[in-house]
């Protein structure tokens, strides 16, 4: 590996300005840092009143003075009738934020490095990650840096080309693995590209590639939605693919939606007939003809196809993308429009991610709703992602004349042996650790008094073991009451219910969640927040006043008076 990058292939630099303002004084919070504000304990073992006046300007110390504030290495210095440990600006923020996963970072942090560190390509390797002993290595005129960064299929013809005996098992070998990357549509990628920027789709055929290459035979290879973020196109090559890890004397079992992957299957197993406590059951066993005539709602499925939109929306407004080069995007600009469905597609690896992820989030109003898990302790579940659980608590409380906090596990209410777990988790050092249902509660996570609190024939515990469809109808009987915040629940639900989720548990811990339930759960959410304002341009524009009195909002035309627009805010008036 290269020495200075430590193979990384690039090396990151901090950006001092967004580390202080020079036109401050330490005492006037020269540091802007996060967590470095004046008076707290970071910013006090960074004041050295020997070496530098935290009453002076940045901008008028000597480089003396910088180096020591910036650079200086752990020193135990007395501040303030204190000893404590004085280090430079630099190491500490690199030692306090940059040494720790940016993903769990919170979201100003993550903010604050992202502006401060500057990533550069290393000026020793030029980004091969290399030293020079390994790059002064060459066949054919080509060090194996240049080859990685080649596309897979001239990479392919390059090795092709080569005539070597000693090392003809080994050609044999690549030429096998570089020629299955051509066939299930890789050819275009380098070996030197980052696996973290490849799509889901190309991710999932890089790994069914590794296995194509393997000598193993009589093993049961499972795959999970191996589909997912594929394109049609590319679904019928990865067809290919598992049929002939099948034909190599292998058990092929794969868990999938797609009608184009269910057609190709020698043997169907069909669950439901519904999903969570509706589902459970095998509803059909046996080849695809059978499926076709089950009537089972994936049998049913097989034959349906989407008709098209004979009559789309017309636009209200544009999101411009201008000059997007991330990964592989070659200085592309797109109009997303508003105020209608849009799709963006293309084959897997043609930049769809790249261009949406990458550019449009950046918008004011953009929300993404992705399969992303969901942050949150596993105390977290569905009734408390969504609020639900807020009214839920208020009427339990009003009903029962005690405060609210009861009725929350992770508050006055928590069993005092699990902490509103419902488990325990025991350590049991150098083996895996195990959890067990709470003795004292049953799993139930309240306490006994807690528990004893009805609301409409049930407790806390028996309304989040509801699903959200028992729930709705729980909260839509009389008994419950109307004037509890019922209405904010059965909205709640609604979205639940409309997003397809109505066999979801109220209580269901949220790591437990597939990656689409957690997508639905996020769009059922965001149903349920206040439509932003569009800006006044984009308003005005919409307005179609003054050759109409027709609202454009609701389109209804009952408006009789044209509308006007304020003057000092984006209100409609």
């Amino acid at each position: 590996m290269c020495p200075t990058c430590e193979g990384l292939g690039r090396v990151s630099d901090i950006d001092v300005d967004e580390l202080v303002d020079r036109n401050l004084s330490l005492n006037e919070g020269a540091i802007t840092v996060p967590q470095f504000g004046v008076g707290t304990w970071y910013w006090n073992t960074m004041i050295a009143p020997d070496v530098v006046d935290p009453d002076i300007k940045l901008r008028d110390w000597t480089d003396e003075q910088w180096d020591y504030f910036l650079h200086h290495p752990q020193t135990k210095v007395r501040v303030g009738g204190h000893n404590v440990t004085y280090e430079g600006l630099i190491p500490k923020v690199r030692r306090t934020y940059l040494s720790k996963d940016r993903e769990a970072m919170q979201s100003h942090i993550r903010a604050f490095v992202d502006r401060a560190v500057k990533f550069m390509t290393c000026p020793d390797c030029r980004g091969t990650r290399l030293n020079e002993v390994a790059l002064s290595s060459k066949i054919a005129g080509r060090n194996i840096a240049e080859c990685a960064a080649m596309e897979i299929s001239d990479l392919a013809e390059f090795v092709s080309q080569i005539e070597e005996s000693s090392v003809a098992p080994l050609l044999t070998n690549l030429r096998g693995t570089l020629g299955s990357l051509v066939e299930i549509g890789l050819g275009y990628l380098s070996l030197d590209r980052e696996s973290g920027t490849l799509s889901g789709g190309e991710a999932q055929r890089v790994k069914m590639v590794r296995h194509l290459g393997s000598s193993l035979t009589d093993v049961t290879y499972v795959f999970d939605e191996p589909t997912v973020g594929l394109h049609p196109h590319d679904i019928r090559r990865m067809n290919r693919l598992l049929l002939r890890l099948r034909d190599k004397g292998n058990t092929v079992l794969v868990v999938e939606h797609k009608p184009e992957v269910i057609e190709i299957a020698d043997h169907v197993v069909d669950l439901g007939p519904g999903a969570g406590t509706a589902g459970g059951h095998v509803c059909f066993e046996g080849g695809v003809p059978g499926l076709h005539a089950s009537g089972t709602l994936t049998g049913e499925h097989l034959s349906h196809r989407a008709r098209l939109r004979q009559t789309p929306r017309t636009p209200v407004g544009h999101l411009p993308i201008r000059g997007a080069t991330l990964h592989n995007l070659k200085d592309d600009a797109a109009d997303i429009p508003l105020g209608v469905l849009t799709v963006v597609t293309g084959v897997a690896g043609s930049g769809k991610s790249s261009l949406i992820h990458g550019y449009l989030p950046e918008h004011e109003g953009v929300t993404v709703v992705d399969q992303s898990a969901i942050r949150g302790s596993r105390r977290s579940n569905p009734s408390t992602y969504t609020g639900l659980l807020d009214p839920i608590r208020s009427a339990f409380a009003k009903a029962n004349g005690v405060k609210p906090a009861l009725f929350s596990a992770n508050s006055a209410g928590a069993c005092p042996n699990c902490n509103g777990i419902g488990l325990v988790y025991t350590d049991l050092a150098m083996m895996m650790g195990v959890a067990t249902v709470c003795e004292m509660c049953d799993g139930r996570r309240y306490t006994r008094e807690v528990l004893g609190y009805r609301l409409a024939g049930k407790n806390i515990h028996e309304v989040l073991s509801m699903s959200v469809e028992q729930a709705r109808e729980f909260f839509s009987a009389g008994g419950v009451g109307m004037g509890m915040g019922m209405g904010k629940a059965r909205a709640i639900l609604g979205r639940l219910s409309d997003v397809g989720l109505g066999y979801l548990g109220l209580g269901q811990p949220l790591n437990t969640l597939s990656g689409g339930e957690r997508q639905r759960l996020k769009l059922a959410t965001q149903m349920g927040a206040r439509a932003r304002s569009m800006s006044w341009t984009s308003r005005r524009r919409a307005c179609t006043w003054p050759t109409s009195t027709t609202c454009w909002r609701c389109s209804t035309g009952s408006s009789t008076v044209a509308p006007r627009w304020s003057s000092s805010s984006t209100t409609r008036r």
